[in-house]
């Protein structure tokens, strides 16, 4: 994990749950003043609880995205084990409020009791619009890093094409001097041919020439 913080905080809160559980099993087996005292300790232990897990969400929020997501998936799993207790909770206080004759469970009481109950549905919707907007987080940073590799992708496929290109341009360069050379042979071709000819009509010249002296003259 990267936060030493949230490694800390996840011991404190750790130790704050299984005091809460050990409370949680004693409050099945009384009753009366007792139960009632026990009810309102394991809130207050709750809302420690809760402090505990905003500030692991703010650790994991800023936390590098390959440790976020193992973050969340523990804060989530903390929040299971919150809401689960809050519900047994909220059972212990109903059947307290069913028997406030025998142990007292007065109006005030039941008046706090409904308090910390809402203030605890009030944590947990924060923390499910925490790990919403996390969630966004992570989606965008994933987005913006997809974006970076696309933008390295069309920069290496730009310098292959400018390679290509100059291939290209290199080839055209080649093909040019290669036409040059080929005309210059034509002409050449041709030079040589027309001396030929001007040697084959002289030959021939002479030739009548001498074939008249002989025979005609």
């Amino acid at each position: 994990m990267s936060s030493e913080k949230f490694e800390s905080l996840e011991d404190d809160l750790q130790a704050v749950l299984d005091d809460v559980k050990n409370r949680e099993r004693r409050i099945t087996s009384s009753s009366g003043e007792e139960k009632k005292n026990a009810i309102r300790q394991v809130e207050r232990k709750l809302e420690e609880v809760a402090l505990i897990l905003q500030e692991m969400e703010s650790e994991a929020k800023i936390a590098p995205i390959s440790f976020r997501t193992q973050m969340l998936g523990k804060i989530r799993h903390f929040n299971s084990d919150v809401e689960q207790i809050s519900r047994n909770l909220k059972r212990e206080g109903a059947s307290g409020v069913r028997g406030a004759d025998n142990y007292g469970f007065d109006r005030e009481d039941r008046l706090e009791a409904s308090n910390r109950a809402k203030l605890m549905q009030g944590h947990q919707s924060l923390q499910r619009a925490s790990d919403s907007i996390a969630r966004s987080h992570q989606i965008a940073a994933e987005t913006d890093q997809i974006g970076v590799e696309i933008i390295d992708e069309l920069g290496q496929q730009r310098e292959t094409l400018l390679r290509t290109k100059e291939k290209l341009s290199d080839t055209d360069a080649h093909l040019g001097r290669s036409r040059k050379i080929l005309k210059s042979m034509a002409r050449r071709m041709m030079t040589n041919k027309l001396i030929l000819a001007v040697i084959i009509l002289v030959e021939i010249a002479i030739l009548g020439g001498l074939v008249y002296w002989k025979f005609f003259s």
